[in-house]
């Protein structure tokens, strides 16, 4: 049975409960129906192309379309549609997965937990890490620090690791045991020293609340290499390296969390090789299966995995859809995608490059107080004014205004409060980034004149 679009509209208004949504406005306004894909471009029900410049939800890599995925997907399906991977049980589809991942990461890792999504990924790091410090007889090496602003999903675990205080306020009380230390985010906080000495600043953070908390009770570290849902936030230079000084001085585990920036995002197959990490546990999901199905997992260094297998016993921890096999066929097609096709090599020596160019020019434009880049991840600052670099009043949601103008243009770029965020798929052509950084030139020119227009109602008023 075929339905309108209002009736999608209307069933999506009576029953569907979106995902971090304000669930009346989303009813009062209702939802854009999206109906088809091909490359980096969606449609929607009115037969608007839009050029999807979030790569879904920063995981489509090798774009949409690709029948190859179909294939794997479906002759699985065929196969072997699923089992689970407890009771001594494996599968070809997921042992062949987890032989290429160990090939593609850090040389330091050469095993893998798989888990249904990102989220879950997070989930697995919080036990493995508490369980290999038990078994290294230091069971009170307990507390994680993560980073404020930080988002490793949004599960209990996920939301406690993460640093986003809105969702502490709806989820809490959080997992005890978890703090939190400021992020690398030179714009919005780091303005009164230089880049180089801010990220200073910041690895001296983690070194003060180790200290704070004593070395004998700090298990581990837990960071996105660059953040992602918190607006894009690209360290300086200078953060990575002394933040791994600071860990090995007091014996701290790594986990570089790989959800965003792995599988190609930053023109390399994981963000910790970009940086020059050596984690010892690795998040791993979206880009993975490019989003064509559902799977995540962890990477685990030989320190950790060793401790696990011969000391460790029984693991109690696991998910009905660990090492799903159709999901895993369907990872495995995808990064063989990528390597055949020299996508990753292509966003390093091309893409990453010529994005950095275009989207500089948006500096210029007179809302804009920073455009960054890195890799084919992207943000542009939303500013009231330049010389001062102030924010637009939060009465005027400037970030939403200019993500609606953008999606009603022919754009989508997400809004992380006034800050505008990129990340389009691996495979978008240079001709496809003049397009988009040409919608987004115009977008932000409306949305200029739009909060000029409700700046002079509020004075009239």
């Amino acid at each position: 049975m075929r339905h309108s679009p209002a009736e999608l509209k209307r069933l999506d208004r009576d029953h569907y409960l979106h995902p971090f949504t304000d669930f009346k406005a989303l009813g009062e306004e209702g939802s854009r129906i999206i109906t088809h894909a091909e490359g980096v471009y969606i449609f929607d029900a009115d037969g608007k192309r839009i050029l999807d410049g979030m790569a879904g939800l920063w995981c489509v890599n090798i774009g949409y379309g690709r029948e190859e995925l179909v294939e794997a997907a479906t002759h699985q399906l065929r196969e072997l549609p699923f089992y689970n991977s407890f009771f001594k049980t494996t599968h070809a589809p997921v042992v062949k997965l987890a032989e290429k991942l160990c090939q593609l990461a850090p040389g330091n890792m050469n095993r893998v937990f798989f888990t249904g999504s990102g989220s879950e990924a997070n989930d697995t790091v919080l036990r493995m890490v508490r369980r290999y410090w038990a078994l290294k007889g230091k069971p009170e090496k307990k507390w994680i620090i993560g980073r404020e602003n930080g988002y490793h999903g949004s599960t209990v675990a996920g939301m406690s690791l993460g640093g986003m205080a809105l969702m502490h306020e709806q989820g809490g009380p959080c997992v005890p045991g978890i703090t939190h230390v400021r992020q690398p985010y030179w714009f919005g906080e780091g303005q009164h020293t230089s880049p180089e000495e801010f990220g200073r600043e910041c690895a001296q953070a983690i070194e003060d609340r180790i200290l704070e908390l004593g070395e004998d009770n700090v298990a581990a570290f837990i960071a996105e290499p660059v953040q992602g849902a918190g607006g894009a936030i690209i360290p300086p230079d200078s953060y990575w390296p002394a933040v791994k000084e600071v860990l090995a001085r007091y014996d701290i585990l790594l986990i570089a969390d790989e959800v965003i920036c792995g599988f190609g995002r930053l023109g390399e197959w994981f963000g910790s090789t970009y940086y020059g990490l050596t984690p010892d546990l690795m998040p791993i999901a979206k880009g993975l299966s490019s989003g064509y199905l559902p799977i995540g997992g962890v990477l685990v260094g030989d320190l950790v995995a060793e401790t696990l297998i011969e000391e460790g016993g029984e693991f109690f921890h696991g998910f009905t859809y660990s090492g799903h096999p159709t999901c895993a066929a369907v990872a495995l097609r995808n990064l063989e995608l990528l390597e055949e096709e020299g996508v990753v090599d292509n966003v390093r020596d091309n893409l990453a490059p010529y994005l950095a160019k275009r989207w500089a020019e948006l500096a210029e434009h007179p809302i804009v107080g920073e455009a960054r880049s890195v890799g084919l991840m992207g943000a542009l600052e939303l500013v009231a004014d330049k010389t001062t670099n102030a924010r637009f009043d939060k009465s005027l949601s400037a970030g939403n205004v200019c993500r609606d103008i953008c999606f009603d243009s022919g754009l989508v770029m997400r809004s992380v409060g006034d800050i505008m965020v990129l990340s389009p798929p691996l495979v978008i052509t240079r001709e496809q980034i003049d397009e988009l950084v040409d919608l987004a030139r115009r977008a932000l020119d409306e949305t200029a004149a739009r909060l000029a227009h409700a700046q002079q109602k509020e004075l009239a008023l």
